[in-house]
């Protein structure tokens, strides 16, 4: 069967790579089951923020990662239920709750950067061999890129042809 996403080429650049980040996601997730480590492969990052800057507001911890507010309180919720981070109110501002590692998210984390995370690491940069740097510098080209100017805003600069739209068939 043809691969139509790898066929269409830049056009569907962007699930190609939801794609491979999913696949990536899921055996990232076998890893850490085979450790026995009851915990979504997509938190790691969050831990892995508070642990090289600290204690955060939700706000920070989503500008840390360049993901959404509301995706980070859901992870922030399971990894509080987990015992792992606990939430405290600013003395500052009684709106802002900063985030931080417990005790126990720290030995979680402590571990993870020891064993399974350079294991992760080392897996993925064979898989990527030799095209590693590459690959993370032209990523961040595109994510630079696409700071500068959206993908609406570059196709508005390039007249295109007066045709009717065309409706999927």
């Amino acid at each position: 069967m043809e691969d139509v996403v790898k066929a269409l080429g830049l056009l569907t650049l962007g699930t190609r790579l939801k794609r491979v980040g999913e696949r990536l996601q899921a055996q990232t997730q076998a890893v850490i089951e085979a450790e026995g480590v009851d915990l979504p492969s997509s938190h790691l990052p969050v831990l892995a923020t508070l642990q090289r800057l600290g204690p955060l507001t939700v706000g920070d911890i989503a500008l840390a990662l360049g993901v959404s507010q509301p995706g980070v309180t859901r992870q922030l919720g399971k990894l509080q239920e987990a015992g792992l981070v606990i939430a405290r109110q600013s003395a500052g501002d009684l709106r802002l709750r900063t985030i931080e590692l417990t005790e126990a998210g720290q030995r979680h984390v402590a571990h993870a950067w020891r064993y399974t995370w350079p294991a992760i690491e080392a897996a993925v940069a064979e898989a990527c061999a030799p095209h590693g740097p590459t690959l993370l510098a032209l990523l961040q080209a595109l994510e630079e890129a696409l700071d500068a100017q959206d993908l609406l805003a570059r196709v508005n600069r390039h007249p295109r042809a007066a045709a009717e739209p065309h409706a999927p068939a």
